[in-house]
């Protein structure tokens, strides 16, 4: 299916004038609602807006005078009229689905601009990957703006990727119809110390005239701060307390909040507007990652927005945090993020601010959900099968690829073990003393194994070391070949039987997630195209990954989506500690670790 460019302004201006001065009739009119103004945060009762070619032509107190025969009219009925909501810094894979069955999920949430960063299929398919994702979004009927991706591998030496991304890739991109800007600088050391690479990558961006998009995973504020931000990102969503959002918005970066999966950060940074009373206009709201039981059972943007507003936030500041503010920093807010003239037309309409039921949504003037329902198509993308061939191991594995060998004489060890900690992206660098059995380590109480299986080049590389924080308990293993960012495969487990079972049972169906016990698969989770993502419906995704939920918690974990932590333990740019195809990383100081520090 081809792409058909959406009309802009210039083009169809003189329609809009025609139809605001009621010389011709508009196509659409939404009659009779409460206009919920975001530049200037007022409500306004009993308006009504008329639509043409998809775009606002104007919002007024009566619009019978532009209103024809022939004009589709929807009754607002006294409901508020809210812009659609965006997202300001997502990444659809981790949905477990392609763009247009993402889309799909979220329409009927209300959400109807999203500002996407596909870096994880890059790590795994390169720049003919983005170009997919890019294309596949630009086919929907909402917005869908692609982020160029500035790192693969993230971190440079600390990891092997299946493709880099280059300075020429980047610059390249810049010059696609969907792309919007850099996805998140997450190689913020090579930011602060001026690498060549990362800064030719922003002025490639900058140059373009769009947005570098941050990512400083890191606590210092200091020098190294200093200079990530003299380097030239411009927003930033790994803040976890006030003082990170405050400083970000002093130095005149957007400070992104996020409440996805996994990630609840904006109660902790939300009181820099709500308690300390700065200016919102810097801040927004935005999801990051978001898995596909979130989607459908719990909400998108909408349930950002209510998240906010139960911690305290003004509703109307809430939805600006999730319209203008964001439509702004991308410079679109002469195009999204606003019900006003020239403006797409992209409305919810909503009976509650505060608990905000989406009840129906419009985008570019097109009804596209109404209760929960949608009512457009989503088209999708013809993936080749090199997008669905991507788990290339060796050989099958053995019980004996995951045993860890103690030193020599060794009777216990002191290990550096990776701490999980719940609702946030930041582990913990931990030690444990584990005993030894017959020359092998065991990982025993709190403690179990990681593995990281490389997957893209074939090597038969794999790396074993320790985690903690996942509770799990009797012989089991998950193994997923989501892997923040490289996208290796993971596989966690108390029994390294089955974890070569899981791992093999990946390698069988070409990605996804498993979880086995005691020899038998309980959940499965196909992932076909680029180990990462299934272009089958959200709800049957959602399905299987509320069954995968279930598997791990019959097999003693209790985290709150512990999925999510469990993909973000190969992600070596967010410290403590992590794991990667190369050794266990120390993220604060971008070092090898050894997994055994001493023994006895």
């Amino acid at each position: 299916m081809e792409h058909i460019p959406f009309p802009s302004w210039p083009d169809v201006a003189a329609d809009l004038i025609a139809v605001a001065t009621g010389r011709t009739p508009a196509q659409t009119v939404i009659k009779g609602g409460k206009w919920v103004n975001v530049h200037t945060r007022e409500v306004l009762d009993g308006h009504d807006i008329a639509i043409t070619h998809g775009r606002i032509a104007c919002v007024v107190p009566d619009a019978s005078y532009c209103t024809g025969p022939d004009t589709e009219v929807i009754e607002a009925q006294g409901r508020y009229m809210i812009p659609g909501l965006c997202d300001a810094h997502m990444h659809i894979e981790s949905g477990m689905l392609t763009p247009a069955e993402f889309a799909r999920a979220v329409i009927p949430h209300g959400t109807t601009s999203m500002f996407t960063d596909p870096h994880e299929i890059a790590n795994v398919l390169g720049l003919d990957g983005v170009r997919m994702m890019h294309d596949e979004a630009l086919l929907q009927p909402v917005n869908i703006f692609t982020q160029m991706p500035s790192c693969a591998p993230s971190a440079p030496g600390m990891e092997t990727t299946g493709f880099e991304i280059s300075p020429e890739d980047v610059a390249e991109a810049m010059a696609w119809p969907g792309i919007i800007g850099l996805g998140e600088m997450m190689n913020f050391p090579g930011v602060s110390n001026a690498d060549p690479k990362m800064l030719a990558e922003i002025a490639a961006t900058q140059r373009a005239g769009k947005t570098v998009g941050g990512h400083y995973a890191s606590p210092d504020l200091g020098p190294a701060f200093a200079g990530y931000v003299a380097g030239g990102p411009a927003d930033d969503h790994e803040g976890t307390c006030e003082a990170d959002a405050i400083a970000r918005m002093r130095q005149g970066m957007r400070s992104m909040i996020r409440l996805g999966s996994a990630w609840y950060d904006v109660q902790s940074q939300i009181t820099a507007i709500t308690e300390k009373g700065l200016d919102p206009r810097n801040m927004i709201l935005c999801t990051d990652d978001c898995h596909s039981g979130t989607l459908v059972n719990d909400g998108h943007m909408n349930r950002v927005v209510r998240h906010a507003i139960d911690c305290g936030c003004d509703p109307l500041v809430a939805l600006q945090m999730a319209t203008i503010n964001t439509a702004t920093h991308f410079g679109l807010e002469r195009e999204i993020g606003s019900l006003t003239p020239g403006r797409r037309a992209d409305v919810i309409l909503t009976s509650d601010l505060k608990t905000l039921p989406i009840e129906h949504v419009i985008a570019r003037g097109k009804t596209v959900s109404i209760n929960g329902e949608i009512c457009v198509d989503c088209p999708h993308y013809d993936w080749p099968d090199t997008a669905r061939q991507t788990v290339n191991m060796a050989r099958d594995l053995r019980a004996d690829d995951f045993r860890i060998a103690a030193p020599k004489g060794a009777n216990a060890v002191t290990a550096n073990v990776i701490g999980v900690v719940e609702n946030q992206a930041p582990t913990k660098a931990l030690q444990f003393e584990l005993p030894v059995t017959e020359g092998r380590v065991q990982a025993t109480g709190e403690v179990c194994q990681i593995a990281l299986v490389e997957r893209h080049q074939a090597t038969g590389g794999v790396v074993n070391a320790f985690v903690s924080g996942f509770g799990y308990e009797g012989q089991m293993a998950m193994a997923s070949t989501v892997a923040h960012d490289s996208h290796h495969m993971i596989v966690v487990g108390t029994d390294a039987d089955n974890m070569a079972l899981a791992a093999n049972r990946l390698r069988e169906v070409g990605g996804g997630i498993t979880v086995f016990k005691d020899g038998v698969e309980l959940a499965l989770v196909n992932l076909p195209i680029a180990g990462l993502m299934s272009d089958s419906p959200a709800q049957e995704v959602a399905a299987k990954a509320d069954a995968m939920m279930e598997a791990m918690r019959a097999c003693g974990c209790t985290l709150n989506n512990a999925y999510m932590q469990h993909s973000l333990l190969a992600l070596v740019v967010i410290p403590e500690l992590r794991i990667s195809d190369l050794g266990l990383v120390d993220v604060r100081t971008f070092e090898f670790k050894p997994v055994i520090e001493t023994h006895t």
